[in-house]
């Protein structure tokens, strides 16, 4: 039996603000349904009451198909990892909010990761400082201290759902999932990386792809390197190198626009599609001419500016975290439709 989508009044898909459409992104299609929370279920939240569910209609087909419609043929030789960004389904804008987790979370289950292996990450305490110690303005708009914590409520349902969860202290989720990715590659998995924070648009490549929530569908989203390249108009290896240039606003990490308004996307596309990477055109601009006159000057002048933006929005791989061949297993599924049941139901109980 498919794990459902719970239907209550109180949960509804929550405003992500970095989880937007984009055009040509595949979505994971499927019919609405419901889940049953029935006070009979409520005393074993850790036991299911079914058998093992049978995968839904949409999971029977090919994994070809989730990797969207229209990809190029995905190399299924190679078996999926999933790495679950948490905190950003756990907020109905800036506000915390357990439907909107359990909501995307049972989709997510039933759609889209399926039993394929889960790691849920979290951000570590203090996760924000070494950015904000190389520029101050970084997440200075977002109060200190909220989205870092790991509600327990929501760790008890990831634990009982048989996924693993990481959290390691001084380090955000992203360079958590960055330095793990590289290590499930290396043992020869592809990863999908599910969360709408597209600093992890600096990862993709053949064997990494993104799925992102997105409100407006109310759908998990596939995001493949097609997708990037059809979207930006460039490699996605040079994805890091031109958001230096245009900066992050939603980070507080300012673009080359405020000191250099002339110096747009166009030019920095242009510039990146020659040269590769932000660091061998500021080389090369530093010993020869690559542009025209404003943009030269842009380049030579403001050289420490732009670098300073690749080392704060730059991923880090570098995270004490140890891969656990545990994690890298087959997820036991049997217990998803009575955990996300009980806690809705507990849920809607604590609205009451």
């Amino acid at each position: 039996m498919p794990l459902p989508l719970p239907a209550v009044g109180a949960v509804t898909a929550a405003p992500l603000a970095q989880a937007t459409a984009v055009p040509g992104a595949t979505h994971v299609r499927y019919r609405p349904f419901r889940i049953r929370a029935s006070p009979s279920t409520a005393s074993s939240p850790s036991t299911s009451a079914v058998s093992s569910p049978r995968p839904p209609p949409s999971a029977r087909h090919s994994r070809k198909h989730l990797a969207g419609r229209g990809d190029a043929p995905t190399r299924l030789s190679k078996d999926r990892v999933f790495f679950l960004d948490v905190n950003p389904i756990c907020f109905r804008g800036s506000q915390r909010s357990l439907g909107a987790f359990a909501r995307w979370l049972a989709l997510f289950f039933a759609h889209v990761s399926l039993r394929d292996p889960v790691v849920a990450v979290f951000d570590g305490a203090g996760g924000n400082e070494y950015r904000r110690r190389l520029m101050p303005s970084y997440k200075a708009h977002r109060t200190r201290g909220v989205g870092t914590g790991a509600d327990s409520r929501v760790v008890d349902v990831l634990r009982e759902c048989n996924v693993p969860i990481v959290q390691v202290d001084g380090y955000e989720a992203d360079d958590v999932v960055a330095t793990l990715t590289e290590k499930v590659l290396q043992k020869g998995y592809r990863v999908v990386i599910a969360s709408p924070d597209k600093d992890f648009k600096q990862l993709i490549s053949e064997d990494v792809q993104l799925v992102m929530p997105i409100p407006e569908i109310g759908r998990w989203s596939f995001y493949t390197l097609r997708h990037y390249v059809a979207q930006y108009k460039c490699d996605p290896t040079a994805d890091l190198s031109l958001r230096c240039f245009m900066g992050d606003e939603a980070d507080g990490v300012p673009g080359i626009q405020h000191l250099a308004p002339g110096f747009g996307r166009k030019t920095a596309v242009k510039l990146l599609n020659k040269h590769g990477s932000l660091e061998n055109l500021l080389k090369t601009a530093a010993i020869r001419t690559v542009g025209k006159e404003y943009a030269q000057d842009v380049l030579v002048k403001h050289a420490d500016y732009l670098r300073k933006n690749y080392e704060v929005l730059s991923l880090r791989r570098d995270v004490n975290v140890q891969l656990d061949e545990r994690w890298l297993s087959t997820r036991d599924t049997c217990n998803d439709t009575s955990v996300l049941s009980n806690f809705i139901l507990k849920f809607n109980e604590g609205r009451s």
